[in-house]
């Protein structure tokens, strides 16, 4: 038998259960996988919750690396045996074994460890497109990326450097602001103290940043939209403090004629060539030791509860992971 963790309703951490279950054999266009890492992201919170949708009961999690164990029929990018991870749909990451859809699989290069990889498919793919798809950012570029030393923001940062885009970040705590700073921050604002928007239109000479990557939503949205240049974009990928607000058309046009777009890493991988593509460059990057993913929390599956405990306290830095 393997073990999952399941959830049976909407609520606290306390609703996940560490279970047994029957995986079976995977039927056509489906694999089975034998994690060896899986993936614990911001996100896995809001299928807990209710915000995002999920048939009940359900597995959880949407990110994970290991080994192909078993293919139905109709597969043909991978077969038994291969390296590989994967983040998307369906629910069922946090499981020691599953049976899949073949589609979401990406082949691991040998030279990124498991833990590396279920530590930055989701964040890695999420600074790839918001990088190299949602705005043509040229070096030089300056942008304000919260929660700078998330998971997502250590990745986004390095790259940026990359790219010659300085990165305002934003931090609750000094020490978040070194670690920023450390992986490529030009400047940080530790919102705790500082007024963000002033600190920015101080940073900028009162410009502004033409591109504003937002992941907290409720909490962040008025201020982000004071951030922006004439005509910037507001970038919404999160919602870690709760809904974004309702958006007034005519606040937008008051502020400088602006725009907000909330993304889902889902359309940007959705084309197998594209997903490809951003994989690629991101692998490409890890391998040469151009971008360092730093995995600061690691938890057995078991240990679930906890781990969403501490994500949701905001006490996480970098990335975490659930070893196997």
């Amino acid at each position: 038998m393997a073990q999952a963790v399941r959830f049976y309703e909407h609520g606290a951490p306390e609703v996940m259960r560490w279970e047994s279950v029957e995986v079976g054999e995977p039927g056509p266009h489906g694999v089975r996988i034998r994690h060896e890492a899986v993936g614990l992201n911001f996100a896995d919170t809001y299928f807990r919750t209710g915000l995002y949708p999920a048939e009940l009961p359900a597995g959880m999690g949407v990110e994970g690396a290991g080994v192909v164990e078993a293919v139905g029929t109709g597969v043909t990018h991978v077969q038994v045996g291969d390296r590989v991870t994967y983040t998307g749909s369906p629910l069922g990451a946090y499981s020691t074994e599953r049976v899949m859809p073949a589609a979401p699989l990406i082949p691991l290069p040998s030279a990124i460890g498991f833990d590396t990889a279920a530590a930055m498919t989701m964040r890695g793919l999420t600074s790839a497109y918001l990088l190299r798809r949602i705005a043509p950012l040229k070096a030089g570029d300056t942008v304000l990326l919260h929660a700078a030393a998330g998971g997502v923001g250590l990745i986004f940062t390095q790259w940026a450097k990359l790219l010659g885009v300085n990165v305002i970040g934003t931090v609750s705590t000094d020490e978040k602001a070194a670690i920023a700073r450390a992986h490529g921050c030009e400047h940080v604002i530790v919102y705790t103290r500082e007024n963000v928007a002033d600190r920015v239109r101080e940073i900028t000479d009162g410009a502004g940043v033409p591109v504003v990557y937002d992941s907290i939503g409720q909490s962040t949205f008025d201020t982000s939209l004071d951030c922006l240049s004439r005509r910037g974009l507001l970038v919404c990928f999160g919602t870690a403090s709760g809904p974004i607000p309702p958006i007034n058309a005519m606040q937008l046009a008051v502020k400088g004629s602006l725009f907000v777009t909330r993304p889902a890493l889902a359309d940007y991988i959705a084309d197998p060539a594209e997903r490809a593509e951003l994989a690629g460059e991101l692998f490409g990057h890890v391998e040469a030791g151009r971008i360092r993913i730093e995995i600061n929390q690691s938890y057995g599956l078991e240990d679930a509860v906890q781990a969403h405990r501490d994500l949701e306290a905001g006490t996480s830095i970098g990335s975490s992971v659930f070893r196997l």
